[in-house]
């Protein structure tokens, strides 16, 4: 088994790469969509570092579910790629590196959404029957389903 996981899900949206870019580079508007928006109604939040882009800084502290962790934006190019640094606090100890990707396909947008990091004992155990896998995927497509009901509403 390899040091390190891949999770990658993708999603056409309906929109310019620009606008989508907008809300993936701009950590305030992530709660716009988020897979993690909702599991603790009393999510304490912290923004720190620049306003947005490379710098941009978030960090959350909420329940069992939602668990304490933080983010920063670590690279940026402009309606094409994102690349936040994740660090996992609780419920478990992990980092990873988010990587979001926006490739024009006609009028629409592709969006792909790619989580790699070290493997943890638990990714090791469920990673060979896939159940990592599955389980993450499924926060990325809800994600990227909001992202898209999101950009598409306003497009």
């Amino acid at each position: 088994m390899a040091d390190t996981y891949t999770i990658s899900r993708s999603t056409v949206i309906d929109a310019p790469a620009p606008q989508i870019y907008a809300r993936i580079v701009d950590l305030h508007r992530w709660r716009e969509w988020s897979p993690w928006e909702g599991l603790d109604a009393d999510l304490k939040r912290k923004y720190s570092g620049a306003d947005e882009g490379v710098g941009a800084a978030y960090a959350w502290e909420g329940n069992r579910k939602a668990g304490r962790g933080s983010m920063e934006i670590v690279s940026a190019e402009p309606a094409q790629a994102v690349d936040v640094a994740v660090v996992f606090e609780k419920p478990m100890k992990s980092t990873s590196t988010s990587m979001f990707r926006l490739e024009p396909e006609g009028s629409s947008t592709r969006v792909t959404w790619t989580m790699v990091g070290p493997h943890s004992l638990f990714s090791r155990v469920t990673g060979p029957i896939g159940l990592f896998d599955r389980m993450l995927g499924k926060d990325f497509e809800k994600g990227l389903a909001m992202l898209k009901g999101v950009s598409e509403a306003t497009a």
